[in-house]
């Protein structure tokens, strides 16, 4: 089992180990976890869960998939002659098991929360994670998980009936507020609220994509591009980065390039006016686009850690238009067979766009995350799940059916 490592406030250095403790209860900071990098050692395995086990806050390893490989990793040739960029690498991600990154999120946070002695959480979704979450449990059968979902994304969450699984959705409310009425329902009920982008166990498991790139691409990694609502998979992989880098097993630390749809786009938007913090005219209340998963309107917490990455590496935030995200996703599909969604194809045009206002030079060697693919919508059971729809009300939010909630406090009836 392994134990060189530490979970600490960033701020003040107090010691949580072994607690799921998000905010640091002295000063307020995040909790990160800290390896002692002259212990790390990379075992010989294509399971990602295996080589970097090193590297993933897990003590205990039995908690990790068995059944996985790496993801591939092509090197684009026609996708990069088309658009001037020899050294173009597509990471591609649509072929995990719920077609999107976020298997990976899920299997590390689901084995953190365990290893803390979480069972009952809440957690809300655009539908990548609360799927990938969804499958996830099915190794941990003890735990529950109470997900609450906005009805326009209610169709994204895909998974067969579950009897741990709880699932909520909030009529007419926006990702913001069916995040925010998760952690007040865990509040209210004594559960833990995991807290998206806060839960270091969910950060952990989305560098990993980066790291396979490393064993894949030969020479450097300049660039490092996706597209972002909380960019938590960007704080992630520059975390790891800088980790492979320590051990000397990287040769660079990539630059980062954080793309947003311009319908959807608080942090572009703040980076552009040199923003230190998210501003009211940045958020956007009612958030609209194609590109679904990444329709966060309020990034006010997570954007000053974004950007100070962002700035420490020399990279960059842009926003695309949808005619160009589409564009995009038919140019990586007639070029190099991959057919992403329209969020990972964001990427694609986030890049195209930095590279013709000359922010990355053509000759560097760029890896872009093609994040997830859209999922079918399938008659075998998988789907939204048993829904327990949620209405307004002026004291709070009510359940429709609120003899299915016996025992359960909402917040409009507290």
């Amino acid at each position: 089992m392994s134990s060189h490592f530490q979970v600490l406030c960033a701020d003040c250095k107090k010691n949580y180990d072994r607690q799921f403790v998000p905010f640091c209860e002295e000063c307020g900071g995040i909790t990160e976890v800290y390896y002692d990098l002259e212990k790390v050692r990379l075992r010989d395995s294509t399971n990602p869960y295996e080589r970097f086990q090193d590297l993933l806050p897990i003590r205990d390893p039995s908690l990790f998939p068995t059944d996985t490989e790496y993801t591939p990793t092509v090197h684009a040739k026609k996708l990069g002659e088309a658009i001037g960029l020899p050294n173009l690498y597509l990471k591609n991600e649509t072929v995990l098991p719920t077609g999107t990154t976020k298997d990976r999120m899920a299997a590390t946070a689901m084995a953190y929360l365990k290893e803390c002695g979480v069972k009952t959480f809440c957690t809300s979704s655009t539908g990548n994670s609360s799927t990938a979450y969804a499958r996830a449990m099915k190794g941990f059968e003890d735990f529950k998980m109470y997900l609450f979902t906005a009805e326009d994304f209610h169709d994204r969450v895909q998974f067969a009936n579950h009897p741990n699984i709880v699932h909520y959705v909030m009529r007419d409310a926006t990702f913001t507020e069916a995040f925010n009425y998760g952690g007040e329902f865990a509040g209210l009920n004594n559960f833990v609220s995991e807290k998206g982008f806060f839960n270091l166990g969910r950060r952990e498991g989305l560098k990993l994509t980066f790291m396979e790139a490393v064993d894949q691409v030969d020479g450097p990694i300049h660039w490092y591009v996706q597209a972002i609502s909380s960019a938590m998979g960007v704080f992630g992989t520059y975390k790891g980065a800088k980790e492979l880098h320590g051990i000397g097993h990287a040769e660079a630390v990539p630059r980062l390039l954080c793309c947003q749809q311009e319908s959807c786009s608080p942090m572009a938007t703040a980076w552009a006016e040199d923003s230190e913090n998210i501003k009211p005219h940045h958020i956007v209340q009612r958030p609209a686009g194609i590109a679904k998963a990444i329709l966060r309107g309020d990034p006010t917490k997570a954007y000053p850690f974004i950007r100070n990455i962002v700035k420490e590496s020399d990279g960059e935030i842009v926003a695309v238009s949808e005619a160009k995200i589409r564009e995009a996703r038919q140019m990586v599909n007639d070029l190099e067979g991959i057919d992403p969604c329209f969020s990972a194809s964001t990427a694609i045009a986030g890049l195209i766009k930095a590279v013709e206002d000359g922010h990355v030079p053509r000759e560097d060697t760029i890896l872009i995350n093609l994040t997830g693919s859209d999922r079918e919508v399938k008659d075998d059971g998988s789907g939204p799940g048993d829904m327990r729809f949620l209405y307004r009300t002026e004291n709070g939010w009510l359940p429709e059916e609120p003899e299915k909630d016996q025992g359960l406090v909402h917040s409009g009836n507290k």
